[in-house]
């Protein structure tokens, strides 16, 4: 046996002597005398003692540890007790209406201030496309805020007056009588003038270069409207007869010179029309239109 070799307890009552000299995953290999080994004890034949005892070996610990039972913790560690410091924090805003919130901070009162703006405005636009004094809707605006504007809104349209024709004065009729006849019979015979004379020469000829006034209310401005009348400015070139003409289109903001008419729908056309230096085309709505005008460049 070799000297100072310890004594290591099986699980199956038994011991073993000697000195651990090979040891690896699959067990200890033991020198129990001078040139005399044991077999390789398998881990599991170790009891808890010499595996603990195998465990002081720095060299074996790694391999003895995991075989080693862990006593069950009796105790669980008290939980520490956790202190919540008081923090500072933002108080909530008592409850209050809409309108009142609105006007207890500074963003609501912006965002009223910008829907009071809003509904001027709109009042301004509407009695532009209704057609009704512009003072009127938007002190009505400024009373009355949104709903003064919505009740112009959904009044109908009012068509402007058309001013009065001026009164053609008469000319009597031209008579004749025929040899035989009654006077009363002759006097019921007239000669009127023919399509083919042209006018009288006492009427007054219309002047060229006055232009041309189409007002809302005196005709109704449509497709039908601009087809007929304007024909020549859908074209690409206009007629000889038509170069010296200009198109004009009134509406509630702007006056358009029109070039020509590049496309057109039932509620709406498309224009080029003459901004600043250049061309632009331009959507116009047939209900924003006030007037037109066709008048000559001279003019």
């Amino acid at each position: 046996m070799a000297a100072g070799a310890d004594t290591f307890p099986l699980t199956d009552g038994t011991s073993v002597t000697g000195d651990a000299i090979s040891y690896n995953d699959n067990g200890v290999v033991f020198r129990l005398e001078v040139d005399k080994y044991s077999e390789r004890v398998p881990w599991t034949k170790f009891s808890q003692d010499a595996l603990e005892q195998l465990s002081k070996n720095p060299r074996i610990k790694l391999l003895a540890d995991p075989f080693i039972e862990t006593a069950p913790v009796e105790a669980r560690a008290k939980k520490v007790e956790v202190k919540v410091n008081e923090v500072s924090r933002l108080e909530l805003p008592p409850k209050q209406s809409l309108f009142g919130a609105l006007f207890s901070s500074s963003v609501g009162l912006v965002a009223l201030m910008l829907i009071y703006a809003a509904n001027i405005f709109a009042g301004y636009e509407i009695a532009v496309v209704r057609l009704r004094p512009i003072p009127v809707v938007m002190g009505l605006a400024v009373v009355l805020p949104i709903l003064g504007p919505l009740i112009f809104l959904i009044m109908p349209v009012r068509a402007a007056a058309p001013e009065p024709a001026a009164m053609q004065p008469m000319t009597a009729p031209q008579t004749f009588t025929v040899p035989g006849a009654a006077p009363a019979a002759a006097a019921g015979i007239h000669i009127v003038e023919a399509s083919w004379q042209g006018k009288s020469s006492s009427a007054p000829a219309a002047n060229p270069d006055e232009p041309q006034v189409f007002q809302r209310g005196q005709f109704t401005f449509n497709r039908r409207f601009f087809e007929t009348k304007f024909s020549g400015f859908f074209a690409l070139i206009r007629r000889e007869s038509e170069k010296n003409l200009v198109l004009t289109v009134k509406t509630g903001r702007v006056n358009l010179v029109v070039e020509r008419i590049t496309r057109i729908a039932t509620n709406e056309m498309h224009v080029e029309a003459v901004l600043g230096s250049g061309r632009q085309e331009v959507l116009v709505p047939f209900a924003e239109i006030v007037e037109v005008q066709l008048k000559p460049k001279s003019a």
